[in-house]
């Protein structure tokens, strides 16, 4: 593949647009599509002491795609940008008063170009942020610091954005890995309706008590609906501390959860993992009321010599068939199986051993294979099913930073390109309609 780039002005930003002049592969170049659209806007959200800029990106935690018009996308943030801090548990936050938010782009040839941003507010219209929440209300146990290294109080108003979805009325339902909470926003961002396991959201409904039992940083990583409009599908990104981390070493065995908008009810199921040492599912996309794609992967870069990624695949799965977990009595464990948790039966043998079948998946696409000449990203996040055979992928950024180490920020630069990361939409046309 040959390209050329140039910076051009639109609305007062520049945007990186990349021309493809050539493709080695036609069959990930669709007639509509581009193989992918990259948007760069060089704003200065920040910057550590040590002079790292951390940039307003952030987009591609989630992708959604415009219900009217094809050629609009919406991209999410997550918590906003952050590293480790040295001491044990402590999350550096580049911008303390971040508003998580939604993106609205269009796709003009090669170029994202945004349009709109929807930030996300309470049910009284104040901003929400990005900070973890208190004791009770979906704390992860992390301890947040600013720049200078002073503590920052926790916050109720506090959300990951991670999972994004678009209603056909024009409302947004998102997941976040902090409580996990689910929450409903109407289309200008106001909260309508926040939903978790502690009862401590508005609305009055709520999570399955087990869910509180998420790895912190590793929550309800994904949500979709299915296309009658009825349910919520969220995919939880790792095997959840249940009931400890050591206890549940090993475990491949992530949960799968359903919520009937109009009841409440919920729905459990197994989805496995294919080996321990992934960073999980970052993304579920609905094909049907009951098949979905899950994107699994690894944390690392496409394209990197010292240490290349290994595992970023999609894979379809189906719900018909798989054992219901759900615990009726909403335990704070979950549904026991000889006294032991799900995520304790760890892999295959100990579901059959249970009684417990999980949902049945197949691959549908590997990213470091399929995409030429190579996905140079870390984090594939956001998943669009377009059609009956075309997916749109998005990558988070991470702002444009990365932990250094020693309580601050470094410039996140992919190492197949030396440039920094910026968000993009890959365009991919499968061989075979998956509806």
């Amino acid at each position: 593949m040959q390209t050329s780039t140039f910076l051009q002005a639109f609305g007062g930003a520049l945007f990186l647009s990349v021309v493809i002049t050539s493709c080695d592969d036609h069959k990930l170049f669709p007639n509509t599509y581009p193989l992918y659209a990259e948007a760069s806007n060089p704003q200065v959200l920040s910057t550590a002491p040590n002079g790292t800029v951390l940039y307003n990106g952030g987009f591609g935690s989630a992708l959604v795609r415009d219900l009217k018009d094809p050629s609009v996308f919406y991209l999410m943030t997550d918590r906003g940008p952050n590293a480790a801090g040295v001491a044990a548990n402590s999350i550096i936050f580049g911008k303390t008063d971040f508003t998580p938010q939604i993106g609205k782009f269009r796709l003009v040839g090669n170029q994202l170009v945004l349009e709109q941003t929807i930030l996300f507010k309470n049910a009284a219209g104040q901003l929400l942020n990005g900070l973890p929440n208190p004791s009770g209300q979906g704390s992860t146990g992390e301890t947040a610091i600013d720049l200078n290294g002073n503590p920052i109080a926790p916050s109720s108003d506090g959300i990951d954005s991670e999972g994004l979805v678009l209603a056909a009325d024009g409302t947004f339902w998102v997941s976040d890995e902090y409580g996990p909470h689910i929450v409903h926003f109407d289309a200008s961002g106001k909260t309508i309706e926040r939903i978790n396991p502690f009862g401590t959201g508005t609305g009055g409904r709520t999570l399955p008590k087990v869910l509180a039992r998420r790895r912190p940083n590793r929550g309800m990583e994904g949500l979709t609906i299915t296309p009658n409009g009825k349910t919520l599908v969220g995919l939880m990104q790792s095997p959840m501390y249940n009931p400890s981390s050591s206890a549940v070493s090993g475990s491949v065995v992530l949960r799968v959860v359903t919520f009937e908008i109009a009841t409440g009810a919920t729905k459990q199921y197994v989805y496995l993992m294919e080996n321990a040492s992934l960073t999980g599912c970052s993304e579920i996309a609905a094909i049907t009321n009951t098949t979905f794609l899950a994107l699994e992967r690894d944390g690392d870069y496409g394209g990197n010599t010292a240490k290349p990624a290994t595992f970023k695949r999609i894979y379809k799965f189906d719900l018909a068939g798989a054992t219901d977990i759900s615990d009726p009595a909403n335990g704070d464990g979950g549904k026991l199986y000889s006294g032991s948790t799900v995520e304790q039966l760890k892999n295959m043998t100990g579901l059959t051993n249970a009684g417990i079948v999980p949902v049945k998946k197949t691959l549908v696409f590997d990213l470091l294979t399929d995409i030429s000449p190579i996905y140079p990203h870390d984090k594939p996040e956001g998943l669009v099913l377009i059609g009956s055979n075309t997916l749109a992928i998005s990558n988070d950024d991470d702002f444009g930073v990365l932990d250094n180490g020693q309580n601050s920020f470094t410039t996140k630069l992919l190492p197949a390109t030396g440039k920094v990361d910026a968000n993009r939409i890959y365009f991919v046309t499968l061989p075979t309609a998956l509806r």
